[in-house]
């Protein structure tokens, strides 16, 4: 029931971006799902590199969960809302990450926030017990 499956994980996040009409290459940000659990981060990593390709070495990826705990049904919310400070320029960190799992190949935001260009576009994960996968997509007005 916690086992976290690629595949829904791939399919969600190709759908949201077929419904905003934007390229891999347009997100600029992805807060991830993200519990700190080697199953977990390792098959969402994967899921990534299959939907971004080689653009997944661009993407700056974190889990806002390390900073405010994992809220169950109110994380996908407060992860979406941290996912939008991008806009303003800043990309929330996964905190305390120190050192990446090698199989979470990813270009993380670690430990302290980023100043950065606002991205054109960003994505946030929330992936749930049973198998339920949600990825929203905003983008630039």
């Amino acid at each position: 029931m916690s086992r976290p499956d690629r595949d829904g994980q791939v399919r969600a996040m190709r759908d949201a971006l077929a419904e905003a009409e934007l390229p891999p290459d347009a997100i600029g940000y992805i807060n991830a799902h993200g519990t700190a659990t080697t199953v977990g981060d390792v098959v969402e990593a994967e899921a990534i590199n299959t939907v971004f390709g080689p653009a997944a070495r661009e993407v700056r990826v974190s889990s806002t969960k390390s900073l405010h705990g994992h809220l169950l049904g109110g994380s996908g919310a407060l992860e979406f809302a941290a996912a939008l400070l991008a806009f303003e320029g800043t990309l929330p960190p996964t905190g305390f990450l120190e050192q990446p799992d090698p199989a979470c190949a990813l270009r993380h935001v670690a430990r302290t926030a980023e100043r950065v260009a606002p991205p054109r576009a960003v994505m946030s994960n929330s992936f749930a017990f049973g198998g339920s996968n949600v990825v929203l997509v905003a983008a630039r007005a």
